[in-house]
């Protein structure tokens, strides 16, 4: 009798994800996100104040980590999980979200391959940081690059745009996630305590919030005709500074980045293994 290909693919994804070493990664994986974020909350607060002068960026973050004692051996650590992550968002890609109906799946599958995108991007940078150290262009820099090799292809001032487009899209779905807060029954198990589901609250929102600003300067690149008005997360948080208020903006997101990166700590801890 003739086995079907696709069933024993799913048989043997679910088998992974049901292993215990698969869930240690995964919790290895949100501590590492977790500890990101605090750090961008607090390089954010820096940045309010005037101080520091790094990359207000997840990589900023994890450039600040190299420099400290044993900072490879952490990057690797890093590495390590945050590949672990995308294993995990790529097999919820292929695989997960079964018992949703065919519109919410694909939706839901295609979030996932997303994350599984940021996740290695992540990755790949913590274990290029523990080869190379310190070095490296920032965020800001690669944004710009992306939207001038976007921005000189046929159309490109519209490929620009549609890019920041999708970015407010995901940054919306962010915000959205925070205040319906379906990731207090998706993400989490039952006994997670209430403040982290509270947390998460705040966290999934000034992430959307912060990713929405990104979105925003790829779409005045696209007005302007202009890649360099382009950015990552550093220059979008430059531009929040020069706001009216800016000071008290950029402590309520790197508070809001902290609460997210406590909540992963937790959510670490209380991972709902149903949607592993």
């Amino acid at each position: 009798m003739a086995t079907n290909p696709r069933a024993s693919a799913e048989q043997a994804g679910q088998q992974v994800q049901r292993s215990k070493a698969y869930g240690l990664l995964v919790t290895l994986g949100l501590v590492c996100y977790g500890v990101i974020h605090l750090l961008l909350g607090w390089l954010s607060v820096q940045v309010a104040f005037g101080g520091g002068g790094g990359e207000t960026s997840t990589g900023g973050a994890l450039k600040d980590l190299v420099a400290k004692p044993f900072g490879n051996v952490l990057m690797i650590i890093f590495a390590i999980g945050l590949l672990a992550l995308t294993v995990w968002q790529l097999l919820e890609a292929a695989l997960g979200h079964r018992d949703k109906k065919t519109t919410k799946k694909v939706r839901k599958r295609i979030s996932s391959a997303g994350r599984a995108i940021t996740y290695a991007a992540l990755g790949v940078t913590a274990l290029r940081l523990a080869i190379a150290g310190r070095s490296g262009g920032g965020s800001q820099d690669g944004a710009q690059s992306a939207s001038a090799t976007l921005m000189a292809a046929p159309m490109g001032q519209l490929l620009v745009g549609v890019v920041g487009l999708v970015i407010i899209g995901i940054g919306v779905s962010q915000v959205v996630k925070g205040i319906r807060r379906k990731f207090a029954t998706e993400d989490l198990q039952p006994s997670a305590p209430e403040w982290a589901k509270k947390l998460g609250t705040i966290g999934w929102i000034v992430k959307g919030v912060a990713i929405g600003l990104v979105g925003g300067l790829f779409c005045w690149a696209a007005v302007t005709a202009d890649s360099s008005r382009a950015g990552g997360m550093d220059a979008a948080l430059t531009a929040l500074k020069d706001q009216p208020f800016g000071m008290v903006l950029l402590v309520v997101m790197g508070l809001g980045f902290a609460c997210f990166g406590i909540y992963c700590l937790v959510w670490s801890r209380h991972v709902n293994h149903e949607n592993l």
